[in-house]
């Protein structure tokens, strides 16, 4: 008998700042076989383009402006999808203090997210056409607006002292505290575990048991690759 074709899976993994999103999601895009989707690089990403056009997130105007003006693409590095403005990768300048202190500022911004919408929901045709057999995506508000049907949804959270020496520990001059106060109370899309996810407590227990809990119930849908 022919063995039944394996499903294409979605999994949304959530949380704040430090909180163990990008090792786990990384970990679990290798042991399935899943493309690697960081939205909060995309966020940065924009929010680079937006300073380099002069644009402020506090003048709408200024955004909307700068958002027409960007075309969105996607290469696949390895198993990871990145995000190439007008063309071109985006650069190390993501990760700059200017970035850091701007990116949830411009992330509040409904025009801006909305923008984003398709353009994330989109990276699952990428996984498709590229042979994955699904999609992990990070970021803040995956299994609540981007992937609210997600195949797997879980939400990771930790003690904001611990995340602060994780963050410090990568050598990133933002403050969780500060990050989670704006991504929490905004508006649109604000920072919340999802209802029906899978909330993990990662601030005592290390990387490779919080990727345990995640993999045995990927793994009842889709046996590791």
């Amino acid at each position: 008998m022919t063995a039944a074709p394996s499903p294409f899976i979605i999994v949304a993994i959530d949380g704040g700042a430090a909180s163990g999103k990008s090792s786990s999601s990384r970990i679990i895009s290798e042991r399935f076989n899943l493309l690697h989707v960081d939205t909060g690089s995309f966020y940065r990403a924009l929010t680079a383009g937006m300073l380099r056009a002069g644009a402020s997130a506090t003048d709408l105007p200024t955004v909307k402006t700068a958002l027409a003006a960007l075309r969105l693409g996607t290469r696949v590095n390895g198993r990871s999808a990145e995000m190439e403005i007008d063309g071109r990768p985006v650069g190390d300048d993501i990760r700059s203090r200017a970035v850091n202190e701007n990116v949830s500022h411009f992330a509040a911004i409904p025009e801006l997210r909305a923008a984003l919408l398709a353009y994330q929901r989109g990276q699952a045709d990428v996984a498709r056409a590229h042979g994955f057999r699904g999609l992990v995506m990070e970021g803040r508000d995956i299994g609540s607006v981007i992937f609210p049907q997600a195949d797997f949804r879980f939400f990771l959270h930790a003690d904001p002292v611990e995340r602060a020496r994780r963050r410090a520990s990568e050598g990133q001059h933002d403050s969780v505290v500060e990050r989670d106060r704006l991504d929490s109370s905004r508006k649109t899309a604000p920072l919340a575990c999802p209802d029906g996810a899978t909330s993990i407590d990662s601030t005592h227990i290390n990387l490779e048991q919080v990727v345990a809990l995640m993999s045995a119930a990927i793994a009842q849908k889709l046996p590791a690759a």
